[in-house]
């Protein structure tokens, strides 16, 4: 079977089409703000705009006739962005008669990590832009064990990265910053149980940032704090549900860095860790194209009266009928 994909939840803007063994093609035009962060009016614009040519290129690469089935990131997410996407997936599912599939976001990240590293049952961070959540697998349905109480690791990156005058996206340039810090200076590290908090570390980290500590020993000292919470609660679950794979998934997956932490914590307690490709770990349709056609194959279909979008949807309302 072929199953195309489209996502579309935040600022990137996706499409992509996988068969059971691989993904096919894959196509983004994300919304890159002229400065400051995503307005979701903006981005929604963005994407309406851009979705008709995307899928076109799309077309180009695969024979429409091909496809068995459309896939649509349901939520969670920006509503306004949401919209848009299912949207062009109703419109694709009428006009090409075939079946419509919801799937949500984070679900798809640990889906498409699992396809392609190997994981079977791991304990799975999952950091991007609006979510950081510690994610297993209990029974018939994935848990989230701990997770941010405010904003996403993602989020915070850019946060800091614009208040020191860089461009949106932010985490990349602080990771380059943070490879040439040398001094750590004290950020408030926040860890409440399973759960943790970044707000404060970014407000510290800002003004750290306006007393005149150089940019890179504030970026390297952000870093080093935030990941450092990242493993410890990662580490407790693994430790908690008695699993020993770890599995690394999100936009920030692509942090050296936040892997290198999570490698060495793992060689400690002995676990493997597996970390999505980067061409996979960030916001994409290939994940969303697979994502949909496990869960076709496993008798889901979403009526187009039920394909309203979820943006609080949250990854246990998925029941997961699959291994």
């Amino acid at each position: 079977m072929i199953a195309l994909g489209i996502e579309g939840t935040a600022w990137s803007l996706s499409v992509g089409v996988v068969n059971e063994s691989d993904v096919i093609a894959l196509l983004n035009d994300p919304y890159i703000p002229k400065e400051g962060g995503i307005h979701p009016r903006e981005a929604s614009q963005h994407h309406s705009e851009r979705i008709a040519p995307l899928l076109s290129r799309l077309f180009e690469i695969v024979d429409k006739n091909l496809i068995d089935l459309i896939a649509f990131s349901q939520g969670p997410g920006m509503g306004p962005c949401l919209r848009v996407v299912a949207t062009a997936a109703r419109l694709l599912a009428l006009k090409l008669n075939k079946p419509l599939v919801g799937v949500n976001h984070c679900l798809a990240h640990v889906e498409i990590g699992r396809w392609k590293t190997g994981a079977k049952r791991p304990v799975t961070l999952y950091v991007s832009g609006g979510n950081s959540q510690v994610i297993a697998r209990k029974g018939e349905r994935y848990r989230v064990f701990g997770e941010t109480l405010d904003i996403g690791i993602g989020n915070a990156l850019d946060k800091l990265a614009r208040h020191m005058g860089l461009k949106h996206p932010g985490g990349p340039k602080i990771e380059k910053l943070a490879e040439k810090g040398r001094k750590y200076h004290t950020l408030p590290y926040v860890v409440k149980g399973m759960d943790f908090s970044f707000s404060g570390m970014v407000t510290a980290a800002q003004k750290l940032h306006d007393s005149g500590v150089a940019m890179e020993d504030v970026a390297f000292s952000f870093q080093e704090t935030a990941f450092a919470m990242l493993t410890e609660v990662t580490e407790r679950a693994l430790a908690y549900l008695d699993l020993d794979e770890v599995l690394l998934v999100g936009g920030v997956a692509a942090n050296k860095r936040l892997q290198e932490m999570l490698k060495v914590m793992c060689g400690d307690r002995g676990a493997k860790f597996f970390v999505s490709p980067k061409e996979l770990a960030g916001d994409n349709g290939a994940m969303i194209a697979y994502t949909g056609l496990l869960m076709y194959k496993h008798g889901y279909e979403t009526p187009i009266e039920e394909s309203y979008v979820r943006p609080d949807f949250r990854i246990e309302d998925v029941v997961v009928n699959w291994d």
